[in-house]
């Protein structure tokens, strides 16, 4: 059964983010009911669909060869049911808690690394970017107060601030590649006014970084009016008020906001000053 949602004039900030990942009671409340066989069944069924059409159709037009939707659909059912196992246990405790947050950042960047074609040690930059933008954030949030300081809210809070700051991270650093790669003419001419290496890189590749952060900032204009966010949505299902929905999904569009503007430019200082390069522009 769900507990009443608090009233208006109970603090409502006291403990948003426990009632975030607070998960939906059984029954016909529940938002995806795998109690029973049948539920798992239909679950299963569904997103083993929905993947095989995904891969079919990028395959009919062209787009690949369908294999990444199915090898990422696999990943995530199998990663998803590991966090499931393990989560409890991380949550009894501070340094694991810590050594969770750390794992998540060092995914995000080596994975943000791949994504934009460098390889072997410079794979590991983007975890520059990736923990520079997303740990001050979570941490001004949980000592201002406006999140618990419990393992319960820093591990859905950095989630969503690392996995923000990774896609920002990888868009900036592979479009920045892009119009280096693309644009290498006007680069050259740069220098051969007299500019230096950076500037002249910077110079071809600053447009194509901003591009990064449009989705973000998309995403913040249209809250509410165009899609209602994981955070809003997940804390009414765990019995919060309209209001304390509003008001947590506003502090996570606010830090995403932060983080994505953070990454980005030490994403393309990083690019500008030749630390990320890929191996054809690396010689």
């Amino acid at each position: 059964m769900i507990a009443p949602a608090p009233s208006l004039s109970s603090p409502f900030l006291h403990d948003p983010v426990t009632r975030f990942v607070t998960a939906v009671t059984p029954g016909d409340t529940a938002l995806i009911d795998v109690s029973d066989t049948a539920g798992v069944i239909r679950l299963v069924a569904v997103v083993l669909t929905f993947a095989v059409l995904a891969a079919v159709l990028r395959y009919v037009m062209g787009l690949g060869d369908g294999k990444a939707e199915i090898l990422a659909t696999a990943r995530a059912t199998l990663q998803l049911g590991v966090v499931g196992l393990v989560i409890a246990m991380v949550l009894q405790s501070w340094w694991l808690t810590g050594a969770f947050v750390a794992v998540m950042i060092g995914v995000a960047g080596f994975t943000s690394g791949g994504r934009m074609g460098v390889r072997g040690t410079l794979r590991g930059w983007p975890l520059l970017p990736v923990a520079a933008a997303a740990l001050p954030v979570t941490a001004v949030l949980l000592l201002v107060g406006l999140l618990p300081l419990h393992p319960i809210s820093v591990i859905p809070t950095a989630g969503i601030l690392v996995g923000n700051a990774m896609t920002a991270t990888t868009l900036a650093g592979r479009r920045s590649l892009d119009a280096l790669r693309e644009r290498r003419g006007e680069y050259e001419a740069g220098l051969s006014i007299g500019l230096l290496p950076r500037d002249a890189a910077l110079l071809v590749t600053r447009d194509s970084a901003r591009l990064a952060l449009v989705p973000a900032l998309d995403q913040t204009r249209t809250v509410g009016l165009v899609t209602l966010p994981g955070a809003f949505v997940g804390t009414l299902l765990g019995g919060a008020t309209p209001l304390e929905a509003s008001a947590l999904q506003l502090v996570v569009l606010a830090g995403i906001l932060l983080t994505q503007s953070v990454a980005v430019p030490i994403t393309l200082e990083l690019v500008t000053r030749g630390v990320l390069v890929r191996p054809t522009t690396a010689a």
